[in-house]
């Protein structure tokens, strides 16, 4: 029932956690300045001063959307707007909406700021806004519908020649190759990026992209060369002072240990982004990160103190909006529960994110509440209903190219079947599992698909094949410390024997399937670019 760690979401520029800057020559307010600008808006806005309320409104969108304020920012934008058209605040308040989970009224407001921005001939900001529609897209998982947008934004940018708009456009498109599981492709435009970064001189850019890059190798499974592109990314973070871009990457750097095993030292980098998420006031990225330690105690088996930390994750998101972080969090507290054995509990809180999850366009977060509930049904007894929710979840992750959960529901298909007595159907199930948990080099999982082929060999009475799975079951637990590994190598042995002796295998062996739990889904972390 552990809950997995974060491996670390590619940082998108455009949206959500990146907009523009305020226009060139426009003063860049101060946090300590926000209050009297909030004033100076709330006046012009009842005084009727459009001039005065856009500009007010501008410079505090710029600080809040940096602290995680976006319900706020959705407020200032729809004041400022009271005041007639207004691209920027257009603009803002598209941002807003599509983090705080309102994906459709965002993209409505893009459209309305790409309108102004045409008619002004105001190719650079047309180019962002496009930039931010893809990304929007690319949230709803119309991966083909955001390349569109991400390339007429790239060849404006090549248009007018602005090279930093250029690393942006090709980072995003790196991102949806990368969400599409094209993996060598996404590689190709972030290594593109990353030389025009160099090229310029650009620190803070290089760092983003090195970050990106790094979440490509994790996804990859190597995880030695993710740690070192993320350890290529932190000093420069450090030396160009960005230190919420620091938080992301210890925060990734976390992600990757709490993957190969050592969570006490995923905790210890966890830690420190979370420290520096509070000194920076990043709401979101706190509740991130809390999500993320929780996760660890969760895999520990510490689950009291993983609910401890969920818990206080759970009201940040609430007050900054983010639903989908939100619908996060309800999942894993049902996996605390789950893990506690209250099953009605967890339950409760599986189904709690699925509408959530299912307005923001967040498919992924989808399967995996589908095949919560499933799995929760299952333990409940209830396996025709455990199928329905099993039968949902596997055309999406299929979709959104989730292969490692994409496994993980198969094999559990197979146990139902498995457990109604069908062989042929369970077998078949398990037989498309197991090639994909080797693709996606899940060793544990695996050696669960060979330990329900194995005993559906031996309920066949082929000890042959069932022995030779075993093996390979044994070997794979041996690699990765599994604590099956004991009772495992009793059967393999129990096997053997009753191959040499012939004797019935019914007489000395009950068979139960293997069910495969699925690790928890966090809230992606809050995606950072460099400023554009």
């Amino acid at each position: 029932m552990a809950g997995a760690g974060l491996t670390g979401d590619p940082e998108a520029t455009g949206v959500s956690g990146q907009g523009r800057q305020p226009r060139s020559g426009a003063p860049v307010v101060s946090a300590a300045m926000v209050p009297r600008w909030v004033e100076v808006h709330r006046l012009a806005v009842a005084g009727r001063e459009p001039v005065i309320a856009r500009e007010a409104g501008q410079q505090v969108a710029g600080v809040w959307l940096r602290r995680s304020r976006f319900a706020d920012v959705v407020a200032l934008a729809a004041a400022t707007l009271t005041l007639g058209p207004d691209a920027d605040a257009l603009y803002a308040l598209g941002w807003g909406r599509a983090a705080t989970g309102h994906p459709r009224p965002a993209l409505a407001s893009y459209e309305q700021a790409l309108r102004l921005f045409r008619e002004v001939g105001d190719r650079a900001h047309e180019a962002a806004t496009l930039s931010s529609i893809g990304i929007v897209h690319n949230e709803l998982g119309d991966r083909q519908q955001a390349l569109t947008y991400y390339e007429q934004a790239l060849s404006i940018q090549r248009e007018i020649g602005k090279r930093a708009g250029e690393w942006t456009i090709l980072n995003n498109i790196g991102h949806v190759y990368d969400e599409l599981g094209d993996r060598q492709q996404a590689l190709t435009y972030y290594r593109q990026a990353l030389a025009i970064s160099r090229e310029a001189g650009d620190r803070a850019v290089e760092a983003v992209i090195l970050n990106n890059i790094g979440h490509v190798y994790d996804g990859l499974g190597d995880r030695q060369r993710a740690l070192t592109c993320y350890r290529q990314a932190l000093p420069i973070r450090q030396e160009v002072g960005d230190r919420a871009g620091e938080a992301a990457t210890h925060n990734n750097i976390g992600a990757v240990y709490n993957g190969l095993g050592d969570r006490q030292q995923a905790v210890t980098y966890y830690r420190q982004a979370l420290t520096i998420a509070r000194e920076v006031g990043d709401r979101a990225g706190e509740a991130a990160t809390l999500n993320n330690i929780g996760a660890v105690y969760d895999g520990l088996g510490d689950l009291q103190q993983a609910l401890t930390y969920y818990r206080q994750a759970l009201p940040i998101q609430q007050e900054v909006g983010d639903r989908a972080g939100e619908a996060a969090t309800h999942n894993n507290i049902g996996l605390v529960y789950d893990g506690l054995g209250d099953l009605h509990q967890a339950l409760a809180y599986y189904q709690q994110p699925l509408p959530v999850s299912r307005e923001v366009g967040d498919r992924a977060g989808e399967a995996v509440n589908l095949h919560n509930i499933g799995a929760a049904y299952v333990g409940l007894g209830e396996l025709r209903q455990a199928l329905t929710y099993y039968r949902q979840a596997l055309p999406i992750q299929q979709e959104v190219g989730d292969r490692a959960h994409e496994a993980t529901t198969l094999n559990n298909i197979g146990a139902v079947y498995d457990r109604f007595g069908e062989l042929h159907q369970a077998l078949a199930y398990y037989r498309q599992a197991l090639p994909i948990a080797r693709e996606v080099g899940n060793r544990v999982g695996e050696a669960v698909c060979r330990n329900n082929i194995a005993m559906i060999h031996w309920a066949r009475g082929d000890l042959d094949r069932a022995i030779a799975e075993l093996e390979i079951v044994v070997d794979l637990e041996r690699q990765v410390g599994h604590p099956d590994l004991e009772s495992d190598t009793g059967m393999l042995e129990q096997a053997l024997q009753e191959r040499v002796t012939a004797r019935k295998r019914s007489n000395h062996h009950v068979r139960l399937p293997r069910w495969w739990p699925l690790p928890s889904r966090l809230a992606p972390w809050f995606r950072r670019g460099s400023d554009r």
